[in-house]
């Protein structure tokens, strides 16, 4: 009696851009927030004077005057010991010196230094002359120098970095390499004497209107006059607005007719200038709105865009580069990893556990990829200090990353990490830690304080995992890592128990409203004790994607991971983002990663081969799994061909034919299996 294995597969062609990475000259030299930019700026990247000071003797001794040789170059903004940077990582405190001239077509303004990102404690002198602290590792913070600069004239800027390991600060996953120091562009910009310190704007695509607040770093002594541009499909539209004296702060609405709305398909960006006095700021948003909605048919809820469902097909971006560690080498290459995530038919992407370069975000933004964006967390005890950090963090990001359209959530807390304190010791003498109530509720105000720091988008409390739970969230999520065979059973009882009013996945004195559910980290190598071990990646990815699509009460999934990084080798691409042989075009010609994200998609639940007996009748399950509104058609022609393979790995023809499936689109349904003799 023979055996068989019969598969079914479906299949399509993917073409990848070239993943070649290239670091320029002069790195980063674009402007690093398209969303926030003066016409008159310097950047400072390239080539610095560079110290290490292991012994803290650098004030003592006066580096801060300028006069002081240091021994080595470091290429900024790269991070000290990443290979971009040029240096080794010899010392937790770095000095950095260059001279700036500013130029004279500058007088009359106010002149500023930024720093995108440095970690952690970054003080900064002009000349001797001490111009700030910063303590953060991950916001953008500027120092004014107006009243000490010589137009025209060479000046020395001295910068010390203070990156000591402090157990409340964010420090996330930078094992995979530290950011250590300066690590996101430095730049010099004139600022008028009244200037714009933030611009928000709201979409309401419901009114068609945009909701606009203009923030001042001071209140004025006199009522100023702020003028809108904005530059659409249609005639620019012009608005003028009176910032009061003695406010920092305006809201109003404008009116935006007709609107061309920002989508996955076409990601249209509304382009504004902002003049307030003599400060004139380039911005940009896009329309859209993010909410929740049921799937059409059902009652189950979904993450929607412009009020259409989407299901979410996402990859966690640890969003680290091999010589850059947190800093990337080129505006092309943040490109490219947003085209990487398109490419495969992916919708949006996590960057986990960093605040995200702002290019990058402009790069999501331009080719329309959803965005969830994680906060850092600490390793330490969530003390006073750790929760200090994170709060202001949490509101730099927010304040920084307003205008992205591409982010649709924020993630405040992953697996419960940073959020342990230690109650005691356990008879081995091992710490004993416990994720306490009282840090439960503080995990719950921070959810209201991003809701109220930006109403337009979702909030995630802590992405859980390993028997944790949500407190206040916006979304339902877990974390679940499987052998492709296990994931019908967990889905099946996970769903039967995710409803409104189920304590299931939540903490004490919480439950579950009407969020979606979403799997929010996945994969099956993980899911192997040992960790990585001898798994056919392909064949469990294929099962675990054709689960997912029998179970539409999960609104969507992330898997774990968009490219390796260092000891986790689950990604899409290598770690130098070179292309892995998934092996699927094998199994059949043309098949690629994009058509196990189709929105049209046919499964035949977890099983996707099947060893049989000659002359034994077997039935071929199928399900049909519609994400999309569109319209394509009355009818769906779906053929098939089987085929089977001995034992000796010779493979043949078995049967093929078709059938018409009546379509609508969002339909979520089983069909009537296909019999075999």
């Amino acid at each position: 009696m023979k055996k068989h294995n019969i598969c079914h597969l479906v299949f399509l062609l993917l073409l990848l851009p070239d993943p070649s990475i290239h670091a320029q000259e002069i790195p980063l030299p674009e402007h690093p927030r398209p969303d926030f930019q003066r016409a008159q700026w310097q950047n400072l990247n390239g080539t610095w004077a560079f110290a290490f000071d292991a012994q803290d003797k650098g004030i003592q001794e006066g580096w801060t005057e300028g006069e002081t040789v240091f021994d080595k170059t470091i290429l900024v903004p790269f991070p000290w010991g990443s290979n971009l940077s040029g240096i080794q990582d010899e010392a937790d405190i770095g000095w950095y010196q260059r001279e700036i001239i500013i130029d004279q077509s500058w007088q009359g303004k106010r002149i500023f230094l930024t720093v995108g990102a440095s970690d952690w404690e970054t003080s900064i002198w002009l000349d001797g002359t001490f111009l700030g602290k910063h303590q953060g590792g991950y916001v953008p913070f500027s120092f004014e120098l107006t009243d000490h600069v010589k137009f025209g004239e060479a000046q020395k800027l001295i910068i010390r970095a203070d990156d000591a390991r402090r157990e409340f600060t964010l420090y996330g996953k930078q094992g995979y390499g530290n950011a250590r120091g300066i690590w996101q562009t430095v730049y010099l910009e004139a600022r008028g004497n009244d200037y714009l310190d933030a611009l928000h704007f709201a979409p309401d695509i419901d009114n068609n209107k945009v909701k606009v607040t203009a923030y001042l770093s001071e209140p004025s002594d006199d009522d100023i006059s702020l003028s809108l541009t904005i530059t659409g499909p249609a005639d620019p539209i012009n608005h003028q607005a009176i910032m009061p004296a003695g406010k920092n702060r305006i809201r109003f609405d404008i009116d935006i007719p007709d609107p061309r709305l920002w989508n996955l398909e076409d990601p249209y960006l509304y382009e504004v200038e902002a003049v307030l006095g003599e400060d004139v700021v380039r911005s940009y948003f896009g329309m859209r709105k993010i909410s929740v909605v049921n799937l059409p048919g059902t009652d189950y809820p979904y993450i929607a865009l412009n009020d259409e469902p989407v299901y979410l097909q996402l990859a966690l971006d640890q969003s680290y580069h091999p010589d850059g560690f947190y800093t990337f080498p080129s505006d092309q290459f943040m490109k490219e990893e947003i085209i990487r995530s398109k490419s495969i038919g992916l919708n949006g992407i996590r960057t986990h556990i960093k605040v995200e370069v702002p290019r990058k975000l402009y790069w999501a933004d331009k080719l329309g990829l959803l965005v969830m964006e994680d906060l850092p967390n600490s390793w330490g005890e969530p003390d006073e200090k750790m929760r200090s950090e994170s709060a202001y963090t949490l509101r730099g990001m927010i304040k920084r990353d307003y205008n992205h359209p591409s982010i649709f959530s924020y993630v405040i807390f992953n697996e419960t990490w940073g959020l342990y304190s230690k109650t005691g010791t356990d008879e081995n003498g091992r710490d004993r830690r416990e994720y306490l109530p009282e840090t439960q509720y503080w995990v719950a105000s921070m959810y209201y304080l991003a809701k109220s720091l930006d109403e337009t988008r979702l909030v995630e409390d802590n992405s859980i995992c390993c028997g944790r739970g949500h407190t206040e969230t916006d979304i339902n999520s877990w974390h679940s890592y499987l052998p492709g065979w296990e994931w019908d059973n967990y889905l099946k009882n996970l769903t039967e128990q995710t409803y409104e009013g189920s304590t299931f996945n939540f903490e004490n004195g919480f439950q579950q409203g009407k969020q979606p559910n979403i799997n929010s980290e996945c994969g099956n190598v993980w899911g192997y004790e040992g960790s990585t071990g001898d798994v056919d990646w392909s064949w469990d990815y294929h099962r675990m994607i054709n689960t997912f699509r029998t179970y539409p009460r999960v609104g969507g999934w992330l898997y774990t991971e968009h490219h390796d990084v260092i000891n986790e080798w689950n990604g899409y691409w290598r770690f130098d983002r070179t292309e892995k042989m998934n092996g699927l075009g094998e199994i059949m010609e043309g098949m690629s990663l994009r058509d196990l994200h189709a929105d049209v998609y046919l499964s035949t639940g977890v099983d996707i081969c099947k060893t049989v007996n000659g002359g034994e009748h077997i039935e071929v399950p199928l399900y049909l799994s519609v994400m999309t509104g569109k319209q394509i058609g009355a009818d769906l022609n779906i053929s098939y061909e089987l085929s089977f393979t001995n034992y000796i790995g010779e493979t043949e023809k078995y049967s093929s034919g078709s059938l018409k499936i009546a379509y609508t689109p969002w339909m979520q349904k089983p069909l009537e299996p296909l019999t075999i003799k």
